[in-house]
């Protein structure tokens, strides 16, 4: 069976241009590393290995180097993630209120795992420890947007919601 990865790399020229123009602005400070990182994230979106090569190389330190920093820091993400970012609480207040059900039915709706972006890059879904709104267990993030006392039944109209929001964005121009 032929594995397809859920995720390939997909720069662009333009955006290696920017990473460079970022290596040579940040080259010769101390430190400069991590905001080459930090700009970097935030033309790719994500640090797959490719662009940590093409830092790597550009000062002139190891691939390793440049990975133990970024998997050193929570910051940094090794995959893509989605125009919506979907985050859900597991933490012991949502925990004990069934948030581990309420991860299962947003997987199962996007036909992804915790920790990855659906292929047409609409979502992406993470689990956190606490978003310190215990009163509201479960608590469910969609990018800003938090919702409270979440059930596993309401995934799929508040995940629906964002797909009409794209639509009619689309239909605006």
């Amino acid at each position: 069976m032929n594995e397809v990865p859920l995720n390939t790399f997909k720069g662009t020229i333009v955006q290696e241009r920017q990473l460079k123009e970022v290596i040579e602005e940040h080259k010769e400070q101390a430190g400069g590393l991590m905001p080459i990182l930090q700009k970097a994230q935030d033309i790719y979106g994500y640090l797959p290995i490719e662009v940590q090569t093409m830092i790597a190389d550009g000062l002139g330190i190891s691939l390793s180097e440049v990975y133990g920093v970024v998997t050193f820091y929570s910051q940094f993400s090794l995959t893509p993630k989605g125009k919506h970012r979907i985050s859900v609480c597991l933490g012991t207040a949502c925990y004990v209120k069934g948030s581990d059900k309420v991860l299962e039915a947003v997987e199962k709706k996007l036909g992804i795992k915790s920790g990855q972006c659906t292929q047409d890059g609409l979502f992406s879904i993470d689990s956190c420890r606490c978003v310190g709104a215990c009163g509201l267990a479960p608590v469910m993030l969609v990018d800003d947007d938090v919702y409270g006392k979440v059930t596993p039944d309401q995934v799929d109209h508040i995940i629906d919601s964002y797909l009409t929001k794209k639509e009619v964005k689309a239909n605006d121009r």
